[in-house]
């Protein structure tokens, strides 16, 4: 099992901080397209994903009981 972190606007269109999910296997792009396809999210190419809080390509294999964060840019001035 995993543990799937959500970050600003991510959080909110998930409506959840976090979910656990059964992810092992795949990759942060397989993980990107379920999600964004199962909660309607917008792009997720725009997003920084870190696994066990090191950040992580796409094509990055998530290994069980690996953590997995999705934090989207951030603007402001």
């Amino acid at each position: 099992m995993n543990k799937v972190l959500f970050f600003a606007h991510l959080r909110d269109s998930v409506g959840e901080d976090f979910l656990r999910l059964d992810v092992a296997g795949k990759t942060v792009a397989e993980l990107k397209a379920e999600l964004a396809s199962r909660y309607d999210l917008p792009k997720l190419d725009t997003v920084m994903t870190a696994v066990n809080e090191e950040f992580a390509q796409d094509d990055e294999v998530i290994q069980e009981g690996d953590e997995v964060a999705f934090i989207p840019p951030v603007s402001g001035g």
